[in-house]
């Protein structure tokens, strides 16, 4: 069937067309049968179904291909060298922004940008990255409490080392929700709920039971959560 696009968006891959039976058909970046721009008013032919268009072509595009039987212009006699060829274009994963070239990326990242970012994914050395520098935040905060309680001398006559407990508390309630985040995140990353997280409610076992998630390798491959992390291999 013949019809005209209505819209296409090149960046989601999706659009609408206007049959020749007056009917409206969408149609995705998979039911192309060239990856060619497909602006308003494109005449194509397509094969309805559903709702749907599939097989989708430009008639333009159809009409300027070369004629079965024909043969091809004779080859250029100097021919463009292979060095000043124009370059390829890449899709795909190589034109994804360039990760965090440090862990410390990672942990700022989490307590700032995502701080309250449940969805998405995030790999291995994200996580981990994230986890060294909350360790190494958390051993400062407490060493700066324990210095502040024995220059006031609350190690000296048994009271509670206040300053300790509290700064200690403080930097446990600023991080919980990051913190929360990042293990919902590494659990997308697997292909599993962020709802598991709550097995670190059980005692002792559950620590360990989210321990094993975060040194699986990530899933390699899109899924329901989003692309695979930027920097891994596939």
């Amino acid at each position: 069937m013949r019809g005209e696009v209505l819209h296409y968006d090149e960046d989601q891959g999706f659009g609408f067309i206007t049959g020749a039976d007056g009917n409206r058909y969408t149609f995705t970046r998979e039911n192309l049968r060239r990856q060619t721009a497909m602006p308003k008013g494109t005449a194509v032919e397509f094969q309805p179904g559903g709702g749907q268009a599939r097989d989708v072509f430009s008639i333009a595009t159809q009409a300027a291909s070369p004629a079965a039987g024909i043969n091809p212009a004779p080859a250029q006699a100097n021919p463009v060298p292979a060095a000043v060829a124009a370059p390829a274009q890449h899709f795909g994963r190589t034109a994804e922004p360039a990760e965090p070239t440090d862990l410390w990326s990672y942990f700022w990242s989490g307590v700032t940008r995502n701080y309250f970012n449940f969805a998405g994914r995030a790999r291995r050395k994200e996580y981990w990255g994230y986890c060294l520098f909350w360790t190494i935040a958390l051993l400062v905060i407490v060493g700066i409490g324990v210095f502040t309680d024995a220059e006031i001398g609350n190690f000296d006559n048994a009271e509670l080392p206040a300053m300790t407990v509290g700064l200690f508390g403080m930097f446990l309630l600023a991080t919980f929700l990051p913190s929360l985040g990042m293990i919902v995140r590494r659990l997308h990353d697997l292909g599993l709920t962020g709802w598991l997280s709550l097995v670190i409610l059980i005692p002792t076992f559950g620590s360990l039971i989210i321990l094993v998630f975060a040194l699986i390798p990530t899933q390699g491959r899109e899924n329901q959560w989003g692309p695979v992390p930027a920097g891994v291999r596939v």
